[in-house]
């Protein structure tokens, strides 16, 4: 029997032990399995109590089940819910039962979701925009894959492509009645002008300029800088919480390291690298050098020293804010002046002091540097290469239909095929994989 013939199941909830825990099963047997676990074949869906009993009429668990009868489910198979105590003992009974079906297996990661796909009730950029949501750790990503999980791409490239299915059939006319004189121009000049109506609407989402890309994949800054000027203090400041060693003696942080923020909703990497000086440790020197390339892959650097005679060691690509650390041992405890506007702050990463001025320049800097990503169409790199291949055979379109009709009308199709890539519905076979398998087990 081939896999997709098999019915599928997996635990759908989190890990255990918790209160409750849900297990999904979907495939042509699972009308067969809910009723010889629950004894009946519930109505279809309304939550039904029952003793779940094995094949050997043993109690596994007083449960809620419910009955999903395809194509109306969520994978447009049969499903079936049981809803259990999420103890260890009573999923391995459970598990253990549903394995002792024929042709009834666990479910590989992602597996729900393709064949949610397969069957019509998700296209690939639903599909998509579903790992993401599944994987958002700030609000605005949340929002933001809903979005595409609702088919906010979906539906912007069905319309698309039937648009070009109506210029391209407005060419093909004007090919099968070539020989009527006038005929052809007639019906060329309102296809070139959807034509270019549609290419100048996919290039205004693409002129977007990666943001929503950017919005899923988050915002790196990095903070560089001397040995021993505060840099993992400002790190614990930034993080909330003591993620990186502190210590007086220079060179403590070797490696680089890594927390994940949520600034106002915005998804920040901050990474504490090693000081940036000279020195003969084979290993600090490694440090170094990771240092200063990962401070050269972010996004902002903020150079932190404990003098304003200290300037940044590199000219990295990315803005550089310099950030002077340790003003509470000024002499006499005189105030400092207010950080400038110029991308330079003056903090006591000990204490505290500045460090609420330099959150709120992150969260300014992370809102123009995402822009207005949160409705953006596009979420991956793979959705911005096949709109860029639309708009590249549209522009040929008009460019070759002096040439030939049947040149302009191949340049459509083209366009067409991109957007079929795009939903998943035409010879993406190749990707699918890569896809799913990034989804978790249950999904």
């Amino acid at each position: 029997m081939h896999p997709r013939d098999q019915t599928i199941f997996a635990l759908s909830s989190g890990r255990p032990p918790s209160a409750i825990a849900l297990v999904r099963a979907s495939g042509p047997q699972a009308q067969e399995i809910v009723t010889a676990l629950a004894g009946k074949l519930p109505s279809p869906r309304t939550a039904t109590r029952v003793l779940l009993t094995d094949v050997g009429q043993r109690p596994i668990d007083d449960a809620v089940v419910l009955w999903f009868p395809g194509p109306a489910s969520a994978t447009g198979e049969d499903v079936a819910e049981f809803h259990v105590h999420g103890g260890r003992a009573v999923l391995a009974a459970l598990f253990a039962a549903l394995s002792g079906f024929e042709n009834v297996r666990a479910a590989e990661p992602g597996e729900f979701t393709r064949r949610a796909f397969e069957n019509g009730k998700l296209d690939l950029t639903e599909a998509e925009g579903l790992d993401d949501l599944i994987h958002a750790d700030t609000d605005r990503q949340r929002r933001q894959a809903l979005l595409q999980l609702k088919g906010l791409l979906g539906d912007k490239a069905r319309d698309w492509r039937v648009r070009i299915i109506e210029a391209s059939a407005l060419i093909e006319a004007a090919i099968d009645f070539s020989d009527e004189g006038d005929v052809p121009a007639e019906l060329i000049a309102p296809a070139l002008a959807k034509v270019k109506a549609l290419r100048t609407e996919i290039e205004e989402v693409l002129a977007e300029q990666g943001r929503s890309e950017r919005l899923r994949d988050g915002l790196v800054v990095a903070i560089a800088g001397p040995p021993n000027v505060g840099k993992s203090t400002l790190m614990n400041q930034l993080a909330r919480r003591e993620v990186a060693i502190v210590s007086p003696h220079a060179g403590t942080t070797r490696d680089v390291i890594e927390v994940q923020l949520d600034l106002d909703g915005y998804p920040v990497t901050v990474i504490d690298t090693a000081g940036i000086r000279e020195t003969d440790d084979p290993v600090e020197q490694e440090g170094v050098r990771r240092a200063r390339a990962r401070a050269a892959d972010a996004d902002l650097v903020l150079w932190l020293s404990d003098s304003p005679q200290v300037a940044a060691d590199h000219q990295w690509d990315a803005p550089i804010w310099r950030v002077r650390n340790k003003i509470d041992l000024e002499e006499a405890g005189r105030p400092m002046a207010e950080s400038a506007n110029d991308g330079s702050f003056q903090i006591s990463a000990s204490r505290g002091d500045g460090v609420p001025d330099l959150i709120t320049a992150l969260v300014g800097f992370a809102q123009n540097y995402f822009g207005g990503s949160e409705g953006g169409l596009i979420g991956r790199t793979r959705q911005r290469k096949l709109l860029e291949d639309t708009t590249a055979s549209l522009r040929r379109c008009v460019e070759v239909v002096g040439q030939g009709e049947e040149l302009a009308a191949e340049e459509l199709r083209r366009a067409a095929h991109s957007l079929g890539r795009l939903l998943g519905r035409v010879d993406v076979e190749d990707i699918l994989d890569v896809i799913f398998r990034e989804f978790c087990i249950g999904k």
